[in-house]
């Protein structure tokens, strides 16, 4: 499976040398991508689009190329409560998992919607606990 080689790839580059504690904030992206109970990436996205950020979450999911998006609007679109515990799974300051969410997300969603649709059900299962497999060992 190249494409979760690929993610698993460019996500571990972008946490080389940040700190041991990364892992944990990866773990609970793969936890956010895939809690159905919180809507998996189809919640996620949607949360962002509601914070008036659609503009930019669309261009992950979409086949263009990804916006940026700011530490603030990670926070902005998730709460300061789930950016706490992210960064308290993680070991990190609540800043440092706003900057890291803000380069991994973009990339991780994009690679996720290679054809520019949210994937679903068994499919976005298999494909997350392969990537956390492969990123976390």
């Amino acid at each position: 499976m190249g494409l979760f080689d690929n993610i698993a790839g460019e996500a571990m580059g972008k946490l080389t040398g940040q700190g041991s504690g990364q892992s944990g904030l990866l773990d609970g992206v793969m936890d956010l991508l895939g809690n159905n109970q919180a809507g998996g990436i189809g919640g996620l996205v949607q949360s962002f689009k509601d914070k008036g950020l659609g503009d930019i979450v669309s261009s992950w999911v979409g086949t263009d190329s990804n916006l940026p998006i700011s530490p603030e609007q990670i926070q902005q679109a998730l709460g300061a409560e789930k950016i706490q515990q992210l960064a308290g799974k993680a070991g990190v300051s609540p800043e440092a998992a706003s900057a890291n969410l803000a380069d991994l997300l973009p990339n991780i969603i994009d690679k996720l919607t290679p054809s520019g649709q949210l994937p679903s059900g068994d499919l976005l299962n298999q494909g997350l606990g392969l990537l956390k497999s492969k990123l976390l060992g």
